[in-house]
């Protein structure tokens, strides 16, 4: 019970904190949570995760077609310093399409329509385990000011096994603050629940994470620091993130 009202205090907190202003463009923050790519950009993220005993390297680059559609690919590797959950994930092929921009209508909303494809990857780091292949597709909103975003994000993912498929629906509110012109705050959660639990190990793929993190920008370059809590598990990552748009 008190998980539970510790998230519904944090989403009321973000919802309810003032516009900081700033006077940096929103045009290179490549952090903001609602950012669309400019036409013919490259945009690469890498990113270094820790938690019990695992470093997780990963890099993605994706392509900026036009100012409502992004496209991108990603991979991960991972390696247990203290067991044999070592390899490739799966490789991850997605994109965005930007449905309506803050001119479209009065209201200044952002919709983004998510799709992808996961495939393939090692079995000690899929998850579940079993899974060679995930499809997934979302929706993305919200709004942006000077100072900060506010975002939502509703995501269904679906593994598709005669025996042990089900799907996952991932809700993600975000807050993002531009506390000055080169720093910026963030901080979430992310609600998984899954379909069923794994029939022969009664493993449950429910998971509730906390997020925070802290960007400094750099022009077109952005280093980030994020610390991540899941409640569920008791399980704490950190790591960082280093972002340069092209």
């Amino acid at each position: 019970m008190k998980k539970h009202l510790l998230s519904i205090f944090l989403i009321t907190l973000a919802l309810n904190s003032p516009s900081i202003s700033c006077a940096n463009t929103l045009a290179h923050d490549t952090s903001d949570p609602l950012y669309m790519q400019p036409i013919s950009s490259i945009l690469s993220k890498s990113t270094l995760t820790y938690w019990d005993h695992i470093l997780r390297a990963g890099q993605s680059l994706s392509y900026g077609f036009n100012d409502r559609l992004s496209v991108g690919i990603n991979i991960h590797y991972q390696h247990d310093f203290n067991g044999h959950e070592d390899g490739f994930a799966a490789t991850d092929i997605g994109g965005a399409y930007r449905m309506a921009t803050p001119s479209d209508n009065n209201s200044g909303i952002i919709s983004d329509v998510l799709f992808g494809f996961k495939f393939g990857g090692s079995t000690e780091v899929r998850t579940p385990y079993y899974a060679d292949s995930t499809y997934y597709a979302g929706l993305r909103f919200g709004r942006q000011w000077a100072g900060m975003t506010l975002s939502g994000t509703i995501k269904s993912s679906w593994i598709f096994d005669k025996e042990r498929g089900m799907a996952f629906l991932d809700f993600i509110p975000e807050a993002y603050f531009r506390i000055s012109p080169d720093w910026r705050f963030g901080t979430g959660l992310t609600i998984r629940v899954a379909t069923n639990q794994d029939q022969y190990t009664g493993e449950s793929y429910n998971q509730e994470w906390l997020h925070f993190k802290l960007i400094r920008q750099f022009g077109r370059t952005q280093y980030s620091g994020h610390m991540d809590y899941e409640f569920e598990s008791d399980d704490i990552q950190i790591g960082g993130q280093i972002n340069i748009l092209f």
